[in-house]
């Protein structure tokens, strides 16, 4: 397996990391798998332990090249900043596809008709986000084509909580303080609640 960073967005100084398998398993182009980090839009990077075994794992497993991309966090950015920054993270892919000089490790492997978004917790709200802006077949990305998301346990949030919310585990890591801490660093800027 390899890995590389990769700066995708030089106003923001923002990377992403790519991986790739060793030796891929098929003469055939891999598809690309975005893998979106959670963690509140308050914490996390691409560069995590947990979040680089993931990919590699993802990379090996799905013969794909992963492509795992840092975003702006709260409190220093407020949302909509993240989910811009993940779209900001797929247009960069369409740049590589239609560049005279893509990325050396896209430019004999990627198959940009094979794009699949994910994201677990706040990447997998981010991945959501993505999925309505872009709408079926992602004719704003040509040639990139996105052919589907997978959110792994998306964070969404509401005004009032729901039963199972209210009456889970109160000794849990991912309490309620801890979510009500991470929404009010995130909330938008201007917002009424």
């Amino acid at each position: 397996m390899s890995a590389k960073d990769v700066l995708f967005d030089s106003t923001h100084d923002l990377h992403l990391r790519l991986y790739k398998p060793a030796s891929p398993s098929s003469s055939t182009n891999l598809p690309i798998f975005y893998y979106i980090h959670g963690g509140g839009f308050c914490i996390g990077s691409r560069t995590w332990p947990n979040c680089q075994s993931y990919c590699f794992r993802l990379a090996l497993e799905l013969q794909a090249i992963i492509v795992s991309p840092d975003y702006r966090l709260a409190p220093e950015n407020r949302l909509p900043a993240a989910i811009e920054d993940g779209f900001a993270a797929v247009k960069w892919l369409q740049d590589q596809a239609v560049s005279d000089e893509p990325d050396s490790w896209l430019a004999d492997l990627a198959d940009y008709s094979r794009v699949f978004i994910s994201g677990d917790s706040a990447g997998g709200n981010i991945a959501h986000h993505l999925c309505v802006r872009l709408e079926a077949g992602s004719p704003e990305l040509s040639p990139v084509r996105v052919r589907g998301y997978v959110l792994f346990a998306p964070f969404f949030g509401g005004t009032v909580r729901t039963r199972s919310e209210a009456e889970g585990p109160k000794d849990a890591f991912l309490n309620w303080e801890l979510i009500d801490r991470f929404v009010f660093l995130y909330q938008l800027l201007n917002s009424s609640e």
